[in-house]
Parts: C-alpha cells; sequence; structure tokens
C-alpha cells in the first residue's frame, strides 16, 4: 500500500532523512520510532505530500500520480492534536470534512461513525471546543472512517492521552487495521508500539538502523533493543 524507495529529505545543507526505503502493506501497522530529531516526521511529511523529496521515491495506493495527489485520494493524517473548528460541533467538523472530499452526508451517516469511533452521543452536538483531547482524535479516527482511506499515517497519535483513552484509541487502530488499512505511525510509545505494531522500526539521524517483527519479540524486548540500537550495541 505505501512503498518508500530511496528516499532523502534536507534542509539546507543539514539531511534529515537519508535513502530511506521502507514498506507498510494493507491491513499492517508500521512503527516508526526514533529519538527526537531522527526524521521521522520529515518522513510522514513526504508521505503526505506536505514536503518535497529530495531524491528517491514514494508510491501510494498503486498509484502512479504524484504523491501530494494520492495522498489527497487516497490518505489519512491524524496529528499529535487533532485540529478542529472550535466553534462547530463533532456533528458539524464530520460534516465540513467531508462536503469539502466532495460528499453531501447524511447526519444519519455522520452519527453511525461518531458511534463506531466511540464518541459518546451526549458530545455529538457539542462545541469542539469543550472536547478533551481524547475525544478529538476520536473525531479524527471519523474523518479516516468517512474517507475510507488506504493509509492512514499517525504522529504521535497517543501522546498526551490517559491509559483508557490510549487503550480505546489503540483499538480502533487495530480495528481498521484488520478491515485492509494500512497504517503508519510514528510515535515514542515504545510499549504502545509493541502491542499494536507489527512490524517497528527505528529512524537515527535519517537512516533506519533497525527493523522488528512484533510478533517475534518478548515483553520488554522491543524497549531492549531500541536502548541498545541507540547505544550502538547489537540488538
Amino acid at each position: 500500500m505505501l512503498k518508500i524507495d530511496g528516499l532523502v529529505k534536507r534542509y539546507g545543507e543539514r539531511v534529515v532523512v537519508d535513502h530511506l526505503h521502507l514498506q507498510v502493506s494493507g491491513g499492517e501497522i508500521y512503527a516508526l520510532l526514533g529519538p527526537n530529531g531522527a526524521g521521522k516526521s520529515s518522513t510522514l511529511a513526504c508521505v503526505l505530500g506536505f514536503a518535497q523529496p529530495d531524491a528517491g521515491s514514494i508510491r501510494l495506493a498503486h498509484s502512479e500520480l504524484p504523491i501530494a495527489e494520492a495522498a489527497t485520494r487516497h490518505a489519512a493524517y491524524i496529528s499529535e492534536n487533532v485540529a478542529l473548528y472550535e466553534r462547530l460541533s463533532g456533528v458539524e467538523n464530520v460534516e465540513f470534512f467531508m462536503r469539502l472530499s466532495g460528499r453531501k452526508p447524511r447526519r444519519q451517516e455522520i452519527e453511525a461513525l461518531l458511534e463506531r469511533a466511540g464518541l459518546p452521543p451526549e458530545a455529538w452536538g457539542r462545541q469542539a471546543h469543550s472536547y478533551s483531547k481524547g475525544m478529538r482524535q476520536k473525531v479524527g479516527i471519523v474523518m479516516a472512517l468517512a474517507k475510507q482511506a488506504s493509509l492512514l499515517v499517525l504522529d504521535e497519535p497517543t501522546s498526551g492521552l490517559d491509559p483508557e483513552a490510549s487503550v480505546a484509541f489503540g483499538g480502533l487502530i487495530r480495528e481498521l487495521a484488520n478491515q485492509g488499512t494500512a497504517v503508519l505511525m510514528a510515535t515514542h510509545d515504545l510499549f504502545r508500539a509493541q502491542e499494536l505494531a507489527h512490524r517497528c522500526g527505528m529512524l537515527v539521524a535519517g537512516h533506519l538502523v533497525g527493523e522488528w517483527v512484533v510478533d517475534a519479540l518478548h515483553a520488554g524486548e522491543l524497549e531492549r533493543n531500541y536502548l541498545a540500537t541507540l547505544a550502538g550495541r547489537p540488538a
């Protein structure tokens, strides 16, 4: 569903992503790990067409379109802080974004999506400025559901969520993957990465320096591998 070949991204003289090769299949959750400044967010920005690669190629959903156009059609993005129109309700935010994509949704359809995402019915008509971070993330999931995205791109999606909200959000991500959506998730949350992801890759200074199949790891092993790789020892 997503294929990155030899991606290079520079800002001035600084190389932030250095010949990255990475693939994510439909139905797979891939967690991109690494310290601050490793190149994770820059990689996501290139995948979404927000930034122009300096070298390499990115293909999404087997599309021959330029990546920015392919991402607009096939990808959904949920950032650490989901941006909503604060004076619109949950229903109105979803309706607005669906209309931007050319759809004319019925209220019943929107409410069914909000229910599926786990947003309490009493919140559907409330203005978004009253929403918690977990509620905003659920509205973000609704956007992805409504778009029927082939690829879901997440940037630190569970940062700042309480444990209950984090578990609920993880369940929604797993549900989407089970339905065939490819998920690329940049995160510092090693526990949640090992719980959710099928594979994890580790970026350091723009290089993919480690990659692990999660089913092959024992409890806590991802953290040990991460720290060993960061220290330059064999994982």
